[in-house]
């Protein structure tokens, strides 16, 4: 396949600014960078401590100017696994934060101290799995009034009870 020049430098430089920011996590949160897969120049999976959740996305959005897109969780044999997904808009790439809950208690820090976009989906993630977000200005229902009892939470899975 045929790049042309343009297309050459636009990967080239999304190439280094993932790299870059690979390096830059990895040198400022060096105990808590627990695993970094690169999946694509421009998708990348970065495993962190829970209790580091808002400085990281802070040192995302602030420092490195990448946009928060939304977060999505689901409960797995290891617990709660979070994805906070993250976009490099000039250069395409996603960067997801991973975060893995215990299943006893799971609980971490909410961000909508940093960004209000990140409101609605917490209290989503409250309201069908149970998760607790810290700090959190309104973790009322948003979707399910009525439908079922308080402490039910949909999409939990008993096999893991």
């Amino acid at each position: 396949m045929m790049y042309t020049r343009l297309q050459r430098l636009i990967y080239q430089a999304s190439h280094l600014s993932t790299q870059h920011i690979i390096k830059d996590l990895r040198e400022k949160f060096e105990k808590d960078v627990l695993k970094v897969e690169v999946k694509s120049d421009i998708r990348v999976t970065v495993d962190i401590a829970g209790e580091s959740i808002v400085t990281f996305s802070d040192y995302l959005f602030n420092e490195l100017q990448l946009r928060f897109i939304i977060a999505s969780a689901l409960e797995t044999r290891k617990g709660f696994e979070i994805y906070y997904h993250f976009s490099n808009d000039s250069t395409g790439l996603v960067l997801n934060l991973h975060v893995i809950l215990p299943r006893e208690k799971p609980e971490i820090e909410s961000l909508t101290g940093l960004f209000e976009a990140s409101n609605w989906i917490e209290r989503e993630m409250h309201e069908i799995l149970g998760i607790n977000f810290l700090n959190h200005p309104n973790l009322e229902k948003l979707i399910s009034e009525g439908n079922w009892a308080e402490g039910v939470y949909p999409y939990r899975k008993e096999e893991f009870r």
